[in-house]
């Protein structure tokens, strides 16, 4: 079995969150994932303004059922925003002039213009009140995960009650700086017996000796994704997502052409094999199951 991505935002030169996709570019992208690999994916669509956000999940849904290749591969949609923190550092590469509380109303148009594919949507528990958009979503079969979130650990308890079951790339979407005990990435792993966590195992979101100690923390609740964008599968160079340029160095993080804070990984699956073989020192079986088999299971896929 091949590994399974939950969260890839472009492949192989192609943007998932450009206006203008076409269906020779998205081809071309899933061509360069089954050649890398990879069965399967959610295509992820990050924050963006509401129209340009339905836009591109609409656009996703209608590329996919045009050719079957496509819908073999991009086996359903993550959304990730546009409810999440506004803060510096816990918002990440997500424009702060999209960001905003989450609504019921604004949840219900995305996961339309989704078409039933919508398979996990991030957001962060904070933003979320009572929890109330995310018991709607569970309600409507969705994997809902926290993600550039800074919620103390009674907001993610409320958004566990409500049907929180994830934590989006643990590690990453926070501050470079923060509160040495008290913050996101030890309350997530306090609840690790009720959480999925993902992480991105290229050294630089998370270094390899902190990943080794959250695998073990975490045991059979991980996974691994890329949280791939545009320049995955290419290497180093100056590439673009959504409305930001980002550099790729050799490491295959993606970041700020100033070198100030990450947007995202050009990491392949070949690369997160090779990594936690020899990096964090897993057997082929681990491997397997935090690319392949918690990824399923983590959206009731196996």
């Amino acid at each position: 079995m091949g590994a399974f991505d939950i969260q890839v935002n472009g492949y192989g030169g192609v943007d998932y969150n450009q206006d203008d996709l076409s269906a020779d570019a998205l081809r071309r992208s899933c061509k360069k994932l089954r050649e890398d690999g990879v069965d399967g994916i959610l295509a992820t669509i990050i924050t963006e303004a509401p129209e340009k956000m339905e836009a591109r999940l609409r656009r996703l849904v209608a590329l996919r059922e045009e050719d079957p290749f496509i819908g073999e591969v991009v086996v359903g949609l993550h959304i990730e925003g546009p409810f999440i923190s506004p803060t510096d550092g816990f918002r990440g590469a997500h424009p702060l002039d999209a960001v905003c509380p989450a609504n019921k109303d604004l949840a219900g148009r995305l996961l339309e213009a989704g078409n039933g594919l919508v398979r996990i949507f991030t957001l962060a528990p904070e933003q979320d009140p009572g929890g109330r958009t995310t018991r709607f979503l569970k309600e409507r079969g969705v994997v809902i995960s926290a993600g550039h979130t800074n919620a103390s650990l009674d907001e993610l308890r409320t958004g566990i009650d409500a049907g929180l079951s994830m934590m989006t790339h643990l590690g990453n979407g926070c501050p470079m700086l923060m509160n040495r005990h008290d913050n996101i990435i030890q309350r997530a792993l306090h609840l690790r017996k009720d959480l999925w966590l993902s992480f991105i195992a290229d050294g630089v979101h998370v270094p390899y000796p902190a990943l080794q100690n959250y695998l073990d923390l975490a045991g059979d609740r991980a996974l691994i994704t890329t949280d791939a964008m545009t320049a995955a599968g290419l290497g180093p160079g100056l590439h673009r997502i959504s409305r930001w340029e980002v550099l790729v160095k050799d490491d295959l993080a993606a970041w700020a052409p100033d070198g100030s804070h990450l947007l995202g990984s050009a990491m392949s699956f070949p690369h997160v094999i090779r990594n936690l073989r020899e990096k964090v020192g897993l057997s082929e079986t681990q491997i397997q199951t935090l690319i392949a088999d918690n990824p399923r299971k983590s959206i009731g896929m196996a």
